[in-house]
């Protein structure tokens, strides 16, 4: 911020409060930017692990319920359990299981998207500084 001289006409001081304060506004906004920048980032991030675990919940479904679900079944029969009942206890037993991880990749991805990781704070302090600044000039 430039320095006043003690004798200088108001219009000349106006002028530079202005450039003063247009010049903060700039600066101000350029760190929004970066910082916005940096978030959007981690939000990405936490919403491309949630696509995965998405995904993986999908596939999982798909594959591992028609091999384990075998596996398992052929297992309980040999254990005497009827060849219904088995498989039936099998695909519960595979689906909780593929639930559990889907549960967890989703919640990871959550978390990251959560709002408090999406505030500001460096802008934030920075513009009450400003503001002060601005306060005490005027």
């Amino acid at each position: 911020m430039s320095k006043p001289s003690e004798n200088a006409p108001l219009s000349e001081l106006i002028s530079g409060l202005v450039a003063d304060v247009t010049g903060l506004l700039r600066k101000e906004i350029d760190l929004a930017k970066t910082e916005a920048s940096e978030k959007l980032s981690s939000a990405l991030s936490g919403v491309e692990s949630m696509l995965v675990g998405l995904v993986l919940a999908i596939g999982a479904i798909g594959l591992l319920l028609s091999a384990a679900v075998s596996a398992l079944a052929a297992f309980l029969v040999s254990q005497d359990l009827s060849e219904t009942s088995a498989s039936a206890l099998a695909s519960l037993i595979i689906g909780v299981i593929v639930a559990l991880l889907a549960w967890a990749l989703v919640s990871r991805g959550l978390s990251a998207l959560r709002a408090r990781n999406m505030n500001l704070p460096r802008t934030a302090t920075s513009l009450r500084r400003d503001v002060g600044v601005v306060k005490e000039k005027i």
